[in-house]
């Protein structure tokens, strides 16, 4: 079992993915994606920008390697390459957490070349599969240093991410579907005396239960029932009562964890498709699209594997 405090792999290639496309985005993503339907194929390609990117993905991404080289492992124990099996883990939220990671890179790592003009083929190609090939060496990594292990399911969550983003534009020529994230500080925190955090940033990639992850799909898909085009449904997953992995631990830093049941959250709510918010604004059309994978606070339904049903004011 992997040692407890030490952050699973989906917070690194979390973290390694959301600075790729902060770093992306603020500097490079000059022309905003359109919000609805298919970008024309005709629209020559920029050299000069398509070279910055590359140059940019190659540079970042041989740096997050070296990272994970030659500090994140530094002091680890490197042994023969071998598997884990974690696919119960954390009951799946981890597998949610590898998935929106790989769909936020591979959606990045797809409009940035669609911006440079690219074909859209070939910016699904190279772009749609960022995720895929950015996280695999992460795993490749697990599976040869001591307290990891290679998980075929994290490759599996990877591959869900990078599909999500390839397979809607074969499908629809645009990302009807957005994968998003949101997050809250639990009140587990507070009795785990550390185990999750010592503060709500390290709760950020430590505590679970903070953790929630939706699919977010437009009510009026081209505008036509009335409704605006950015209003949207979004359907949520999220999980509770985890001290651990596979069985919450009582004990931390002599310190005594109080006993909780697991459950699994099903959640019900209303949300923005920042993309498709009509603005003239070039800088708002920026900031919007940067947020694409950012969950809006709104009312909610939760039904639990309790079975209970729970309505909240605001969910976040």
């Amino acid at each position: 079992m992997r040692p407890a405090p030490c952050l699973p792999s989906m917070q690194k290639l979390l973290l390694l993915g959301l600075l790729l496309l902060l770093l992306l985005q603020a500097g490079l993503y000059a022309q905003p994606i359109p919000a609805q339907g298919a970008q024309p194929d005709t629209t020559a390609v920029n050299k000069r920008r398509l070279r910055t990117i590359i140059l940019a993905e190659s540079a970042f991404y041989v740096a997050g390697m070296s990272y994970l080289q030659f500090i994140w492992y530094k002091d680890k124990e490197r042994v023969p390459f071998h598997y884990y099996n974690d696919s119960r883990g954390y009951l799946q939220v981890d597998k949610f957490g590898h998935a929106f990671g790989a769909y936020v890179e591979s959606y990045a790592g797809y409009h940035l070349l669609r911006s440079a003009g690219l074909p859209r083929n070939q910016s699904l190609l190279y772009g749609g599969s960022l995720g895929l090939i950015l996280q695999t060496p992460i795993e490749v990594f697990d599976g040869i240093y001591e307290g990891w292990g290679f998980s075929w399911s994290d490759m599996a969550a990877n591959a869900a991410g990078s599909a999500l983003v390839v397979g809607q534009e074969l499908l629809w020529q645009e990302q009807l579907l957005k994968f998003k994230f949101s997050f809250s500080p639990s009140p587990y925190r507070e009795q785990a005396h550390g185990y999750l955090g010592d503060t709500a940033l390290e709760s950020l990639f430590l505590d679970y239960n903070a953790h929630t992850y939706w699919l977010s799909m437009p009510l009026s898909r081209k505008g036509r029932t009335g409704l605006p085009p950015w209003l949207s449904v979004a359907a949520g997953y999220s999980a509770n009562g985890m001290f651990g992995e596979f069985e919450n631990r009582r004990w931390y830093r002599g310190m005594p964890i109080p006993e909780t049941n697991r459950y699994r959250q099903y959640l019900l709510s209303l949300d923005v498709d920042w993309t498709r918010i009509p603005t003239r604004s070039r800088f708002l059309k920026r900031v919007f699209s940067s947020m694409f994978f950012l969950k809006l606070p709104f009312p909610a339904l939760e039904v639990n594997s309790k079975g209970q049903l729970r309505g909240y004011w605001l969910y976040y």
